[in-house]
């Protein structure tokens, strides 16, 4: 598979400092810029999948008519919660 390039950047000197700055051993500035640009497509994947996830459970809700109060749910997460801290303690 052929490789491709993304636009060039320009940013501010004090941007390229603190990212140089941070750099791991061994690490070239490219493979940093790549990795952020890999980790920040997946935070936003992550987000439209959430978002999806909400809103189907919303139309079904109108669809069921089927809701849960708020603070029932949140007892149900502690008591999830609370069973794997119990099991991770085990």
């Amino acid at each position: 598979m052929k490789t491709a390039s993304i636009p060039s950047l320009r940013v501010n000197p004090e941007l390229r400092q603190a990212a140089e700055s941070v750099l791991q051993n061994g690490e070239t500035l490219s493979s940093f810029v790549e990795q952020s640009l890999r980790a920040n497509i997946e935070c936003r994947r992550a987000q439209q999948e959430f978002i999806a996830r909400g809103l189907a459970a919303r139309d079904e809700a109108r669809k069921t008519g089927e809701y849960f109060a708020d603070d029932e749910v949140l007892r149900e997460m502690d008591d999830l919660l609370s069973h794997a801290e119990a099991k991770a303690g085990a």
